[in-house]
């Protein structure tokens, strides 16, 4: 199996590619935050949940273990801007949460980044490289 279809490996750099392209979309309502008619527009995150099941079955081998529940508990929002007001123009971009929302979304990318990083340097070190 190449390193690049090791399933952690893949779902890290699909994060890296949501957050590149989320970061197009966000400046692209900042871009536009005078547009008369403009809506504010973002991405939903990547779901991950059938790749994690498949990958990291827990299997219960002793009746006192915890039954494993699966990865359920996060859910991600749909992320579409409904709490900000419109202008008269028709507007609903509030450049503050653009700007926050690409912070975030920068420090995400910096950490994906480095967790992505950080295991190519773990295989290459199993690998004696």
């Amino acid at each position: 199996m190449p390193i690049s279809n090791i399933p952690i490996l893949s779902m890290l750099r699909t994060r890296m590619e949501w957050h590149q392209e989320r970061q197009r979309v966000l400046a692209e309502n900042v871009a536009n935050a005078d547009t008369p008619g403009y809506r504010a527009r973002d991405l939903v995150p990547p779901d991950f949940e059938q790749t994690l099941q498949a990958t990291a079955r827990l299997v219960r081998t002793d009746r006192r273990h915890i039954a494993g529940g699966g990865f359920g508990g996060a859910s991600f929002a749909d992320g579409h801007d409904v709490h900000h007001q419109t202008r008269p123009s028709g507007n609903a971009v509030s450049r503050e949460n653009q700007m926050l929302k690409l912070a975030a979304n920068q420090m995400d990318y910096e950490a994906a980044t480095s967790v992505y990083t950080h295991s190519l340097s773990l295989i290459k070190m199993a690998f004696g490289k």
